[in-house]
């Protein structure tokens, strides 16, 4: 099986997306989205970007290689009664069924980042949007001192070394990369901007609980758990990332959580 796809089906991301539905709705709202559109949005989850973008009108297509968080999203936009909005199974590195220049808009926010070979998503992305489109990508930011960063770092640790090869996700966070890889795909430098953006998790719940969605739905996480039990250092894991979890969590109330972590926000225009 892809190791990737492996990934992202072994957790349930759905537990951790439900944290950041606000944000993801905030975020859209600031896309220009409008009904003639016609959007993709790529490594899409249960569509925490997807449905937003369909409930303002356009017309999407959510690609995730996940096929569980398909599954979920398409039972997501039945229940919203959205019939402009489908979720397919599909790999951002080869978009093989998606016919070129087809999409307005791609959206992809913490999705195909996380995809190997870079430069062949960055060309299927440039492919399947139209001339005259655009590209909206979040990414993580690499060694930042908010939340997603630390949760990678400190999981890095526990794991073994990636295979040889292996591609950081996180170097999508970094500004030379990311237009690197574009000029790649025969996107010009000056039609590539960048912002420093903010996503929030926001849950009725202490942050212990939330560590604990992590340590048990996201993929990652759940392996440097299974790396750290083999080295008996589980509980070691487990104290860092509640250390973590509580120093960032900006809640008034101990029982809840809110916290706000920095990406890159990517827009490339055809």
């Amino acid at each position: 099986m892809n190791p990737n796809k492996a990934l992202w089906e072994k957790g349930d991301f759905t537990q951790i997306a439900q944290t950041m539905r606000e944000s993801g709705e905030a975020l859209v709202a600031q896309l220009g989205i409008t009904s003639n559109l016609t959007v993709l949005d790529l490594g899409c989850g249960d569509g925490t970007t997807a449905i937003p973008e369909a409930k303002l009108g356009a017309t999407v297509l959510g690609v995730d290689i996940a096929r569980n968080l398909v599954e979920a999203g398409n039972n997501r936009a039945k229940a919203e009664g959205l019939t402009n909005c489908t979720f397919q199974e599909g790999d951002a590195t080869d978009l093989h069924d998606l016919a070129d220049q087809s999409f307005d808009l791609v959206v992809t926010i913490f999705g195909a980042m996380f995809a190997p070979k870079p430069f062949d998503v960055a060309k299927e992305m440039v492919r399947v949007t139209r001339p005259g489109g655009r590209i909206v990508m979040g990414n993580w930011i690499p060694g930042d001192p908010t939340l997603v960063a630390q949760i990678l770092k400190i999981s890095s640790a526990y794991t073994p070394p990636p295979p040889e090869g292996f591609v950081s996700p996180m170097l999508w966070g970094v500004e030379s990369h990311v237009v690197e890889r574009f000029e790649k795909a025969g996107i010009a430098k000056e039609n590539i901007s960048f912002l420093k953006d903010s996503f929030t998790f926001s849950a009725p719940f202490p942050p212990s609980e939330l560590v604990s969605k992590f340590k048990n739905y996201y993929g990652p996480t759940m392996n440097a758990f299974e790396a750290a039990e083999k080295n008996g250092k589980t509980l070691d894991l487990h104290q860092e990332l509640e250390a973590l979890f509580n120093s960032h969590n900006k809640s008034d109330d101990k029982n809840t959580t809110l916290i706000t972590a920095a990406f890159l926000r990517v827009t490339v225009r055809l």
